[in-house]
């Protein structure tokens, strides 16, 4: 992606300014809305954050455009079949462990919009909290149609294929191993060259931004200096283009008569961004004990209670193990927060017993007994304790304080493994005499 020189400076709160013109002199100088704007360009504001939040919380953008964003007709009901939303009450609520296997490529074409499938979530959009968790496949790219979400912002997890987000800010590029996060009402479209899948995770909380580091200090984790925002550039196209909003847990369409990604120049600090998570500064010890998989924290979306997130965005990346005489995979664990993962390329450390597949997922919802299956334990045991080296994987955890209702597709797909619960059966019982 090509990126301004000083674009990539996100901090706690992203409270920093960043600016882009597509033509020279499309950004007003000192004012953010004149009475007459530069190239006879349309000023808009985009709002992200209520207008009385906090300076250091308070997120938006003006946006230079062609032609103002309001000019279109009314929006109508748009079933493209997969999309669910919160409040998620088509099942009861489930406390079984679950594991799918890779989401199917399409088997007629199919565009990224069409192509979303929700696997299940928590709150609701109306309400400012939980998520929703979602899954895509695609094997075109869409034409004459952009997307937008009014009821949350969008973390996007590439799993397979390069994908082009031509977004109204500009043009962000991913492959897997990068995230992308698409801030609340912004459109884009999505564009492939090959078959494309991956995750969302719809925050409708308050947005994602970097952890807290405390103890650790100024370093580590994910670094502000590597988010990367977008260039400007923009359409100048005059014909039909389906508009497809999500609002309310719905789809609607409406249809504009021309490109609305005609956004010249813009300023602000409400943008999409990419993050390469190649590029993530892990945490370990090098004593005993494996560190909570919080250390593994990329974004958070923080909740009203200091230190509960509402959503956790956290990746088990290629890293070093060096804990001395101490058992190396995730410990068998219960968790309050509850787990959806999902494992973009290689193999799980804590599941190499197999079933646990790239672009496949597994939830583990609050308090639901998890961790390593036999083959991982076995070997985890019998390892001789010499530093190694995770490589070549990527895995991944949406993380959130709520737990995780499927939806009625989830638990009814074939791909849903039913016997997911054998991977913890066959453990000896331990040797403690009566």
């Amino acid at each position: 992606m090509t990126t301004r020189a000083n674009a990539a400076r996100y901090m706690t709160g992203f409270a920093n300014h960043f600016a882009s013109e597509a033509a020279p002199g499309a950004l007003p100088e000192g004012r953010n809305s004149p009475q007459k704007t530069p190239l006879g360009l349309y000023a808009e504001q985009l709002s992200g954050t209520a207008f009385t939040a906090p300076r250091s919380e308070n997120r938006r953008s003006w946006l230079y455009r062609l032609r103002p964003s309001a000019q279109h007709g009314p929006y109508r009901p748009f079933d493209q079949g997969g999309v669910r939303s919160g409040p998620f009450d088509e099942t009861p609520p489930n406390p079984n462990r679950m594991r799918w296997d890779p989401l199917p490529l399409p088997g007629e074409p199919t565009d990224w919009v069409e192509g979303l499938v929700t696997y299940g979530g928590n709150g609701e959009p109306d309400g400012g909290a939980g998520a929703g968790i979602h899954m895509y496949a695609a094997d075109r790219s869409m034409t004459d149609r952009v997307f937008y979400c009014a009821d949350g912002e969008l973390l996007i997890v590439p799993q397979q294929g390069a994908h082009r987000f031509v977004t109204e800010f500009g043009l962000i590029e991913a492959a897997p191993g990068h995230i992308v996060v698409i801030p609340r009402g912004v459109r884009f479209r999505v564009e492939l060259d090959g078959p494309i899948r991956g995750y969302v995770c719809e925050n409708y909380g308050a947005p994602f931004r970097l952890p807290d580091l405390g103890p650790i200090g100024s370093n580590g984790l994910a670094n502000p200096r590597d988010f990367e925002t977008p260039v400007a550039a923009f359409e100048d196209v005059d014909r039909p283009t389906e508009c497809i909003q999500k609002y309310g847990g719905k789809l609607w369409a409406t249809t504009f008569n021309h490109s609305p990604l005609d956004v010249v120049a813009w300023h602000g600090n409400l943008v999409p961004y990419r993050y390469d998570t190649a590029r993530f500064n892990t945490i370990g010890t090098v004593s005993f004990d494996h560190p909570d998989p919080s250390i593994f924290t990329v974004l958070t979306s923080p909740s009203e209670t200091p230190g509960t997130a509402n959503i956790d965005f956290v990746i088990f990346p290629p890293r070093w193990m060096v804990a001395e005489n101490t058992f190396r995979p995730p410990w068998f664990h219960r968790n309050v927060m509850s787990e959806f993962m999902g494992l973009v390329f290689g193999e799980y450390d804590a599941k190499e017993g197999g079933g646990f597949a790239p672009g496949g997922a597994s939830l583990h919802n609050r308090m639901s007994g998890h961790g390593p299956d036999q083959t991982t334990y076995d070997n985890a045991v019998k390892a001789e304790l010499k530093p190694i080296k995770i490589d070549r994987t990527l895995a991944f955890m949406f993380e959130t304080r709520m737990p995780i209702r499927t939806t009625a597709w989830a638990e009814g797909t074939p791909t849903m493994q039913l016997d997911y619960d054998d991977a913890w059966t066959g453990f000896d019982k331990g040797r403690v005499k009566p």
